[in-house]
């Protein structure tokens, strides 16, 4: 029987090693990519609001956030995220921002994966769809982000309000332009004319969550009572034991789900699509679904 000298056995099974681990970061990579990337969390909640009018009891609101148009997210399956909003039956959906990427591509290709994402969003079945922008888009360019949402049905609150009503009752939608690369005007979208009305709560839609820190030192943080962010995709890719391996500037204290500083009711939703590699890991695409609650 023959027996191979020990430094040939070694390096066999240091080559085995290796071509293991490639293997393995290929289809970690594969999974990553093609997989996670696509496979859609839709998460459930329920938002108990101690100032809501009883006709808003149950009103349904579908959030969704970093869509990142046509960098990575392709038209498919940003229509399938449609048709699972639209199974949802919401009353409100709320879009908080970054529906392009910067870079690498020209800015032409932005302005185009705009009106692309606002085309298809314009399936959505709801007539009530609010939507503010993201860093993403205030680096594209807000007028031209803004103008391919607006044409397509959507109700862009740039530093504004706006008022949903029923039966006579209303609550507000407050929208801030994002503040991590323009200089935020709570003022304006949360003015002295809407704050702590009886039975009017106001619910703002911010990309960057960390602003909520700053917000909360203003009057107009303090008649906030609901706040929808996005902005950190979770973290895109997290790893056990070690968590996210990149978090953008005003997106590393507030990184997923809910969170109360204060008396405010923060949700941090984890975002559709990808920046830098179209990787997601331990960390899904979401869709969160609310139902408001009288408290």
């Amino acid at each position: 029987m023959a027996f191979l000298p020990p430094p040939l056995q070694e390096s066999m099974t240091r080559r085995r090693f290796l071509q293991a681990g490639l293997l393995g970061a290929g289809g970690l990579a594969l999974y990553s990519s093609e997989v996670e990337r696509h496979w859609i969390d839709v998460t459930r909640h329920e938002v108990v609001l101690a100032n809501l009018p009883e006709a808003f009891d149950g009103l349904r609101i579908v959030q969704l956030s970093d869509i990142h148009m046509d960098e990575y997210t392709e038209p498919f399956y940003l229509r399938q995220v449609v048709r699972k909003v639209n199974s949802l039956l919401p009353d409100a959906v709320f879009l908080t921002g970054d529906y392009v990427s910067t870079g690498p591509k020209p800015h032409s290709f932005a302005i185009g994966a705009a009106w692309q994402c606002a085309e298809i969003l314009a399936g959505l079945d709801c007539n009530q769809v609010c939507a503010v922008m993201g860093n993403h888009d205030v680096i594209v360019g807000i007028r031209q982000i803004s103008s391919a949402l607006a044409a397509h049905g959507v109700t862009v609150l740039n530093n504004a309000c706006h008022a949903l009503e029923r039966d006579g009752k209303r609550i507000w939608i407050a929208g801030m332009i994002d503040p991590a690369d323009c200089v935020p005007k709570p003022d304006l979208a949360i003015p002295a004319s809407i704050r702590h009305l009886p039975e009017e709560p106001v619910i703002l839609l911010c990309h960057s969550p960390d602003f909520a820190d700053v917000l909360l030192a203003r009057p107009a943080g303090q008649a906030v009572s609901l706040m929808f962010s996005g902005h950190t995709h979770g973290g895109q890719v997290h790893f056990p034991f070690v968590g996210p391996l990149t978090l953008p500037y005003l997106g590393r204290k507030y990184v997923h789900g809910w969170f109360r500083p204060q008396n405010l009711q923060l949700y941090v939703n984890r975002g559709i699509g990808t920046v830098g590699v179209p990787f997601r890991f331990n960390c899904p695409p979401e869709i969160s679904a609310f139902t408001l609650r009288k408290g």
